[in-house]
């Protein structure tokens, strides 16, 4: 399966971000208002299939740049996950230079075994944190 990840929020249809924050149990109550200012105030990045051009992957960032990052809004179309596409996502996120040596928090009930991948810890049942150099 061919992917490509973009970077940025005016390269997305926020069309596309609602359809696949519905499938979530956290996000599918936002309104379009809610969800259009989230991605306006955070760093936006999004899993295309190349050969449909099609957003099957979503995430978000909060940060302040200098000690600490929010991972948010992580989700993967259903239709294709567990083909590596939540990886790939938060590999591409987590190698990124404006986050290298932050603190990173995250907070799931579902997904700590791809986040561990990562460095993340669980402080509780949900939230989750990777200590670095702050």
């Amino acid at each position: 399966m061919n992917y490509r990840i973009v970077d940025g929020a005016e390269k997305m249809n926020l069309d596309d971000v609602i359809r696949i924050l519905r499938m979530t149990y956290w996000a599918d109550k936002r309104s379009r208002e809610q969800i259009e200012k989230s991605m306006q105030n955070s760093s936006c990045y999004g899993v295309y299939l190349e050969d449909e051009d099609k957003l099957v992957g979503f995430a978000r960032v909060i940060s302040d740049y200098a000690t600490t990052y929010y991972l948010c809004d992580v989700i993967i179309d259903t239709e294709y996950q567990h083909m590596g596409l939540g990886t790939a996502l938060v590999s591409y996120i987590e190698s990124l230079p404006e986050y290298t040596g932050l603190r990173g928090i995250l907070i799931t009930r579902d997904a700590h075994d791809l986040y561990r991948k990562f460095g993340y810890e669980v402080l509780n049942e949900r939230v989750m944190v990777k200590s670095l150099n702050c």
